[in-house]
């Protein structure tokens, strides 16, 4: 099931922080089961990430969509959505899944940490407005269908070659911020399951599966 609010009170992103809920944007979650182990249950990011990308390409000008590990959607380099994905025990069995994605149509936030953009910025030159929330819904919804059957059927490396292609960089200088520390080192690509390979200073090499990265930067 998928729910869709016009309005958000108290929108809320990766490590509780506050999500501007401009009216025009798109908010939605996926409300769904799965019978995947917590680590696998976690690689549907990856999926929402490519839903989420598919969508502004179905808009944006050509080459204008990227993916910021793990699951940021830039537009011209600027952040344009974000998901946060949850789960826990269901009562029947398995976990229960909420994909929430919040997508910068009409409107983006000012003063954030990085740079937002919306995509109504970044429309091909035959397109006048950016599509409303229930149109961009339906591509959503679409799309994340589209990438979940391929999830199911041929595992999640076809899904992670796609994700890879989308992303900007995964190598060079990278700071990640895991609420606990500040660890600093170079980025060598992803591993199989789609954690952040990082290599630090004094050689050893680090796992991250979730954090704030930022690629190029010193901390």
């Amino acid at each position: 099931m998928w729910l869709t609010a016009r309005r958000q009170t108290a929108g809320r992103g990766r490590r509780g922080r506050a999500w501007e809920s401009d009216g025009g944007n798109l908010f939605a979650t996926l409300l769904t089961t799965t019978r995947k182990t917590p680590a696998e249950a976690a690689q549907a990011t990856f999926v929402a990430a490519l839903a989420v990308a598919d969508l502004l390409d179905a808009f944006a000008r050509p080459g204008a969509v990227t993916i910021k590990w793990p699951n940021d959607v830039m537009l011209g380099g600027d952040k344009a959505a974000g998901i946060l994905v949850e789960s826990g025990a269901h009562a029947s069995g398995g976990l229960w899944l909420a994909v929430g994605v919040g997508v910068n149509l009409a409107h983006a936030p000012e003063g954030t940490e990085r740079p937002a953009t919306a995509l109504a910025k970044h429309l091909r030159p035959d397109i006048a407005y950016a599509p409303s929330p229930d149109a961009a819904v339906q591509v959503l919804t679409q799309a994340y269908a589209d990438w979940s059957e391929r999830w199911e059927t041929l595992g999640f490396q076809p899904v992670l070659d796609a994700w890879v292609r989308k992303n900007a960089t995964l190598h060079g200088p990278c700071v990640a911020r895991l609420g606990h520390e500040t660890v600093e080192g170079v980025a060598e690509g992803v591993e199989g399951d789609g954690s952040l390979r990082l290599r630090l200073a004094d050689g050893t090499l680090r796992l991250i599966s979730a954090g704030d990265v930022f690629f190029g930067e010193a901390a």
